[in-house]
This record gives structure tokens, sequence and C-alpha cells, in this order.
């Protein structure tokens, strides 16, 4: 919301003195976030006046028409002489009345103005557009050409509002009231302790039966609706120019008298208004839901297919506009240059909408329009009426109509909203001792009744839709009396509490994979449920089973992740497409697995610890939420240079980044050939663990396949790993162990097995450590041979290396081999291999 001081100081006796930078200080002190203070006119100097054009002579001997003009600008050059200026723009005529710098002024971006000889002439200055000024885009893109009856000679900065500061506030969801000046006006009487000139203090008609009549179908939806019309407007009538600055200040475009007044209103009171031209109205003005399938072609000029949940406004023919989004194009006020089919007679709408329903009709349509964002955001029902009194006042004032006696009310039964709570409230949430007296103050300055001693009961205004609770009021209290007030005190912990063994092997997993080389990438959780199909899942894989949210941020976006791999296989995409080829990355993070209907969450305390049955109430209708880890890898892995060669990332080393990740946990992880979803049915491992007795799979590794890297647009060969790291906590037992250190000396075996090609070496390896025993320290395989003249068709052979150890005693040979001899007694047995001869 861009707010004009000079707007705001109409409604707030600011004193004299205080700049915007001042103001912002006191906003944002009270909670208000305003991002920036624009000093409009700076850098501005003039003369910049009034002009009146009195010859055109149009130079024809350039490549672009180009007019050499005489303007009158009274004595503002010292001489009364007429002014010769060089003009591009064709929108003036003589007779108009224009804005002219004149030499030794400075317009906005340093742009100092000097006579100077172009196109055979010199131009003693220039005439001037919007955006030479700095003013904004009014619609014409050309010279300003002022009313005629606007003095010769006059101070063009003061007449155009030049010198200005506007506060730009960035307006959060629950503050719909300070998205107008009043609103902001407001919060700003209260920061400085001046009395508010409310803008909607009017007088105001009651309702009769004389006013256009209209039938609200939906009260739910709209449960007030005022109609006023004016007839009689004057089709030569134009914004004056007071009104199209200040609608440029705050960043919208003039349009048309009538169609600018309402957006002024809107901007002054916070009240989305609509005028509809009387003569294009047939009939009766309602208020319904769509009819699934109804069409609408709104002001822009697209025609939307309605949905049945979106509101509309309607007439004997039917939808007329999409109620507190946008217009139809069939009612809209015509364009002040349309003389012939000018809009003489109006009427004017206030009603006050349902805020779910606007948003989701605005999100639907893909409609943001200003009417709509207050909507979504609250507006003050009881502003309606106030706004179209407003609206005709100003259409009487500056468009010669006159305003019909007839007054239309609807208003939907409702009972203003009451809050009870302990005047201490605020003081038990703030950690501060304010005081009734200052709770109270602060309450009534927000435009709250408040009732009662010990017991408080409040009665919210209705401008502010977001109080809603006793926290709400605590918070109001809180910001007005200053965050920057509330001490710093730190919590105290009861003793014996640290991490979780859970948050500890979430640490010491993230500092492992960045020590082996993987950079922390987290994602957001959100996915659309066309990755399932591009990662190549099966039609009934677990994984499409997703939970959806019901007011997605993105509508592209509107499930919560089964996996990690979307979002860092979109990470790798990104960086590898800006010039990162040499990737590995990782994230730790939450899944999300829907089981059953579990039923709606309820809202848990702030002002104490919940309870652990309030907890476990809430975690009951959550979905399973494991954490998973997952790796993706892509280019070299080991880059080459004087050192040697270098190595591309492949499917083994995903592998090992799921081996570095279960010796943190401290489980054993079981590793074998599988297939799955976007890995290569041949460069694919299964992780599993061993649960009571019975394998479980945790998790895959391997390279991708290649069908998935088209659709995903990934590099060549990226490989991937992701494993439920929650699985494998329960089965580790959580404690690093530190390596046991011997004085005796170690005795090293090397043994060569031939197997066949399908055996795998974890197989293999696995009957070696079990045949070996105790004394077995460690095993290695350092190399694999395939040659099916020297091993036989189908063959492979697998060299190991096994250390033996002893911590009690230096092994003897025999001690060794006897280890050495059983170990490959047992490998054989299982798996069939036989020693290398």
């Amino acid at each position: 919301m861009r707010v004009p001081l000079s707007w705001l100081r109409e409604y707030v006796d600011l004193p004299a003195t205080e700049t915007g930078r001042d103001v912002q200080a006191k906003l944002i002190s009270a909670g208000l976030e305003v991002e920036t203070v624009e000093q409009l006119g700076a850098d501005l100097k003039g003369p910049l006046v009034v002009g009146q054009v009195l010859t055109i002579e149009e130079l024809t001997e350039f490549k672009k028409p180009i007019r050499f003009c005489t303007v009158d600008v009274g004595m503002a050059n010292g001489t009364g002489e007429p002014q010769e200026l060089i003009c591009g723009a064709r929108n003036f005529q003589v007779g108009d009345k224009v804005v002219v710098v004149l030499p030794g002024a400075v317009l906005p971006g340093g742009f100092a103005i000097a006579a100077r000889k172009t196109y055979g002439r010199v131009s003693h200055g220039m005439i001037c557009s919007t955006s030479e000024l700095g003013m904004g885009d009014d619609g014409t893109h050309g010279i300003i050409v002022l009313p005629p009856e606007t003095e010769v000679g006059k101070d063009a900065i003061e007449l155009l509002e030049l010198v200005d500061e506007v506060l730009d506030i960035a307006v959060t969801a629950n503050r719909g009231d300070c998205l107008s000046i009043r609103g902001v006006a407001r919060e700003t009487a209260i920061a400085y302790g001046l009395p508010l000139r409310d803008p909607a203090l009017l007088d105001v008609p009651g309702p009769n039966a004389f006013g256009y009549p209209v039938q609200v179908s939906d009260p739910m939806g709209c449960d007030r609706f005022t109609a006023r019309t004016v007839t009689g407007l004057s089709p030569e009538a134009r914004s004056p120019i007071w009104l199209q600055r200040r609608l440029q200040k705050v960043g919208m475009r003039p349009i048309s008298l009538a169609v600018d007044i309402t957006n002024y209103v809107m901007m002054e009171l916070g009240q989305p208004l609509h005028a509809y031209d009387r003569r294009l109205v047939q009939g009766t003005i309602g208020v319904r839901r769509a009819a699934e399938g109804e069409k609408l072609v709104t002001l822009d000029g697209v025609e939307r297919k309605l949905h049945a949940e979106d509101l509309v406004i309607t007439d004997d023919r039917g939808p007329i506009g999409l109620a507190g989004v946008m217009g139809g194009a069939n009612t809209e006020i015509a364009d002040h240059d349309d003389v012939e089919n000018a809009t003489t007679d109006v009427v004017i709408e206030a009603a006050h909408f349902d805020q779910v329903s606007i948003a989701r009709t605005a999100r639907r349509h893909k409609l943001s329009s200003e009417a709509s964002r207050r909507f979504e955001r609250g507006v003050d029902p009881a502003a309606a009426a106030a706004a179209a009194q407003r609206t005709v006042d100003l259409l009487v004032l500056l468009a010669g109509g006159t305003a019909e006696a007839g007054v239309t009310e609807v208003i939907a039964p409702s009972a203003p909203h009451t809050i009870t709570a302990p005047a201490d409230h605020p003081d038990k949430v703030a950690g501060v001792q304010y005081g009734r007296e200052t709770v109270v103050r602060r309450l009534q300055e927000i435009g709250c009744d408040v009732y009662g001693q010990d017991e408080l009961i409040v009665t919210v205004p209705s401008w502010r839709p977001d109080l809603l609770e006793p926290n709400d009021l605590a918070e109001e209290v809180i910001r007005l009396e200053g965050y920057e007030n509330l001490p710093s005190t730190l919590p105290k912990p009861p003793s014996g509490r640290g991490l979780t063994h859970r948050q500890r092997l979430h640490r010491r997993v993230g500092r492992a994979l960045a020590g082996a080389g993987y950079v922390e990438a987290p994602n957001y959780p959100f996915v659309s449920e066309q990755v399932f199909d591009q990662l190549g899942l099966a039609a009934d894989d677990p994984a499409r089973r997703v939970v959806k949210l019901v007011n997605p941020l993105n509508d592209e976006e509107p499930a919560l992740r089964t996996s990690l791999l979307p979002g860092l296989l979109g990470a790798l995409r990104r960086n590898d497409g800006r010039g990162s080829h040499d990737l590995a990355l990782f994230e730790t993070g939450l899944v999300f697995q829907p089981g059953e209907e579990r039923g709606v969450a309820g809202h848990l305390p702030v002002d104490r610890r919940p309870t652990d049955e309030e907890i476990a109430a809430l975690n009951a209708v959550l979905p399973e939420q494991p954490r998973h880890v997952a790796v993706v890898l892509a280019g070299a892995r080991e880059q080459a240079g004087w050192w040697g060669k270098g190595r591309p990332a492949d499917w083994a080393d995903a592998i090992e980044a799921a081996r570095v990740v279960a010796r943190e946990a401290g489980a054993e992880l079981i590793v074998r050939a599988g297939q799955y979803g976007p890995w290569h049915p041949g460069r694919c491992a299964e992780l599993a663990i061993t649960v009571a007795g019975a394998e479980r799979v945790i998790g895959h590794a391997g390279e991708l396949h290649p069908r998935v890297l088209k659709a995903l647009g990934l590099p060549g060969r990226t490989c991937a790993m992701e494993l439920d790291l929650d699985a494998l906590e329960q089965v580790g037992d959580g404690t690093p162990q530190a390596p046991s250190i011997s004085t005796f000396p170690v005795a090293t075996q090397d043994v060569a097995l031939v197997v066949d090609k399908p055996v795998p070496a974890a197989e293999v390896e696995a009957a070696l450590r079990e045949g070996a025993g105790e004394l077995l320290e460690g095993i290695r395989l350092f190399d694999v041979y395939v040659n099916d003249e020297q091993l036989g068709d189908g063959k492979k052979s697998l060299a190991y290396a096994l250390r033996f150890r002893a911590g009690d005693r230096t092994l003897t040979v025999d001690e060794a081999s006897a280890a050495r001899d059983a170990a490959v007694a047992l490998a054989g047995d299982r798996t069939g291999a036989v020693l290398r001869g």
C-alpha cells in the first residue's frame, strides 16, 4: 500500500517538521512493515510553469514528425515573450494548456534543461510528459494537457503536487484495514497520540423503498449491499488534477472520472466499489452463486467460464460481474473520449463479500485485483454506506450529477464480535506488567469498546475482523506499547534436556555427508503429482499417495512430497543449467505419507506449554512424517589435475553415501541388486535393514534411468540415493564407536575367489566375514577380474584383502591361515566360490 504523506496529513495533524522517515519509524515501531519512503520531486528544480500553445509549425524534413511551437508562459521567462520550443509529441494543439520546463530547471534523474539547437531550431526548454516529471503512467503516453481554466504562468510544481513523500507499506494478510489511507491514518494517529479525522464519518441517509432494486440470494456470501444512483453526469467532465495525482501516487492509472472516483474512495476508505452504466443494467441487480458453466466477459476482455462456487453480480440477463473481483464488460463505464456513448447515469455498488469466497474466486480465475486483495484480507462492512455516500458526493461535485433520493441497503442480521479476556492476559503473554489501565486504553485506541474490571468484555471494531481471541488482543497491546520495550529474557530449560537421539543423528549425518564432499541443499516440501510420472513410478506405487494442501502456495505444486528426490533433482538441474556441472548435493528432511482419515487438528495454546495429551491428540491427526536422507550426484566426483586423472561420479558413490549414513547410525546396511522407479535397472542397489529377524527395504541407490534424465532435463549418468533415516535409527545402536587400537601387529592374507558373475560381491564378503570369526579386523575388495578364457564362461574373480589381529597376542601364521581357510570354506558353501589357481 502506497501512502502519500500529503494525503495522510488530511486526517492526522502531524507536526510540520515530521518527515516521511519519521512517520516510517513510528509505524514500524507499531508493527507495520514500511519498506521504503519514496521522495517524489526531491531532485526537481524549477522553473516549471503552465503555458498555452500559440502556434505549431510542422517540420517535415526529418525522419520523424517534429513540431516547432511557440508557447505563452506569461512572465515566467522574465520577458513575457512567447517561448520557442521543439516537441515530437502530437497529442496537443493550438490553444491547449501544457507544462513547460524552462532553461535552468532540473528534471527528475538529474536532467538539466538548457537552451539548445536541435532539428535546425533553438529550443528554449521543453514541453513535458508525465514520465519526464516522474508522475507515473497516466495512460496517454504523451504531453500533459491541462484543463482549459488553468492559469498561464502558474507554478506547475505546486499545481501538479510533484514534491511529496510516499510510504510503501507491505501489508500483512491479517491487516486488511491498512490497505487504505483511513487505516494507515488511524495507526499513525495512535502512534503519535493525535486525534483522527475519520473520513468515513459522513451523514448517510437511511435506506428507503425508492432505491435501485437489489436481490441478494446468498446472504452468507454477501452480508451487505448498498446501491446508490447518480444521474446527469456531464460527458465532458474530467478528473481534476488533484484526483489524478493522488491516484498516480498510490500506483493507479487515471481512466475516467466515474472510475477514478470509485478507485479514489477505495484507496481512501478501503471499501471496493463498482460503478455500472445504468442504461446497460437490465432489471434487478442480484447476488448469487454462478451456475456451473456460465460465462462472463470481464473488464479485461477475457471470457471466463464460471465455477459453481463463484459469487456473481447479475441482472435479468445473467452475470454482469465477478463479485468482489472484477466487473463485466457488458455494463462498463464508457471511456471519457467516447462522447457519443458517454455514461451519464450510474449505479454505485458498495458491498461486503465473504473473504474466503473472494480469495478462492480470484485464485481460481488467476485474477487478482485491487478489490479482491482487500476483500480477501477483510473489509470494514460498516464502511459500505459511507463509501457509497462519498462516491455520490464526488460525482455530484466533479461531474455535475444529481443524486437520486433512493437508497438501497440489503443487510444480513449479525451481532458484533465480542471477546472475553482477563485484564492481565497481555501481561502474562508478554511477561510485562502493563496494568489494566494501559490495556484498556490501548484497546480503545484501536476502536474496541471495553467493559469490565478483572474480566474484560471487548467488542471488536468492524474494521478489525482479524481480532478473534484473547491472544489477538494481547498482541495489539504489546505492539502498541512497543516490541522494543519487551525485556530480553532467556528461557530456563529444565536440567537434563538436550537434543533428542533423532536430532543428534540428523546432525551427525549432515556433518558426515558434508565431510564426504556433499553440499546441503534444502528444498520446499511441495511437489506436483506429474513428477511421479517423470520419475517412472508404477501406477500403484505408495509414493503416489500424497497429502494435498487445501490452500497451496502454488497451484502447480499442491501436494506434500513423499520423496526428497524431486526437490534435490530440481536443484541439481538449476545449478547444472547455470554452469556448475560437478555437483554432489544432499538433503535431510521430512516426507509425508497419508494414512486413514484422522479428523481435524485443533489449536494449541500459546500462553503455556501444551500438555502431553494435547500434543498426542494433534499428532494423531497428522500424516506420518518420517525423516529421509537423499543425495544426488552429477559430473566429476574427483577432479583431474597434476596429481592424476579425475573420476566421474557413478552408482558406487551413491551407494557409498548410504554406507556413510549407516555408519553414523551404527546400523548394519544390507546392499544388494534391486530395481525401482527412477533408477537404472542394471545399476540400482536395494538398501535394506534387518528388523526382528526380517529384512525391510528402506531405500535405493544407483544411477538414474535415462528416461528419467530426459524427462527431468538432468545431465547424463546422474546418480542418486534415498533412504529412510528414521528406520535406520531404529536398528542402530546410536552411539558412535571409537576404533579399537591394538599394540599387536596385523596379519594380512589375500584371497582371490572365482564365482558366477550374477553373485553379488556383498554376499561373498558377508560369508568371508562370518567365516573368519572374531580375529578378522577388516576386509576390503581390491580387484574384480573377468576373463572368460582364463576363468571360464560366466565367471568373475573377486580379490579380497583380509586383516587379522588379536587384542591380547601376536597371531601366528597358522592362526591367520586357519581363519582365512575357514572364511574361504564358508564362502564356498554359500556362494559356490573357489580359490583362483
